[in-house]
């Protein structure tokens, strides 16, 4: 903690709309965090931009920088105690973090994921529920592990899906959950709500 306010380090590899929603919440005082370190795996990514208008400090971490996958995630592992990051939250982040990080943020670590786990995980979650055909799909924010998309779940929405959608339309109305979701379930680490029991995750009153 610094003073009372979280320390957040916001993994990105795109647009950084999710890391928009955070810094604006951040902003307004709708949680008791701050941004210290937006990092990306792309150079080319938006969100480092997002980052800079807003005075963050922001670092590019390649991982073709790197010889192995260990040595890339002791370098993020690094670049987050730094500064001092006491959750870290993956925004869009396409990579999986390797033991590097998690053995160093143990329940410390969330994800967004475009689906309703343990449902159609990996990269593509909205595309292959389109294109499964199921009539109800959703977001997901979960605690992460070594495990692509495995662990525990904090937070679900669900969201129907309409006969005439397509993966564009469909995700809008999922990024605009994601938008909501994902700052909620930052306010309920914040407020120390939440509690890792086995595979569930309890939300206290």
């Amino acid at each position: 903690m610094s003073g009372n306010l979280v320390k957040l380090g916001v993994l990105i590899s795109g647009s950084g709309s999710n890391l928009q929603a955070i810094i604006d919440r951040c902003e307004a005082g709708e949680f008791a965090a701050e941004v210290a370190v937006v990092i990306s795996n792309r150079v080319d990514a938006y969100g480092l931009v997002r980052a800079e208008k807003h005075g963050i400090a922001r670092v590019v971490v390649e991982r073709k920088e790197f010889p192995d996958e260990a040595a890339y995630n002791s370098a993020l592992r690094d670049e987050l105690t730094a500064h001092n990051v006491e959750l870290v939250v993956m925004a869009g982040y396409m990579r999986l973090l390797g033991k590097e990080v998690l053995d160093a943020y143990p329940n410390h670590v969330i994800n967004l994921h475009p689906a309703l786990l343990p449902s159609f995980p990996g990269a593509h979650g909205i595309k292959d529920a389109l294109d499964y055909g199921v009539k109800v799909t959703g977001v997901t924010v979960h605690f992460a592990n070594e495990v692509f998309d495995e662990g525990p779940i904090i937070l679900q929405e669900a969201v129907a899906v309409r006969e005439d959608d397509t993966e564009e339309t469909l995700a809008e109305r999922i990024h605009a959950i994601e938008h909501r979701i994902l700052p909620e379930a930052i306010k309920l680490y914040c407020e120390g709500r939440l509690e890792v029991v086995g595979r569930k995750v309890r939300i206290k009153e």
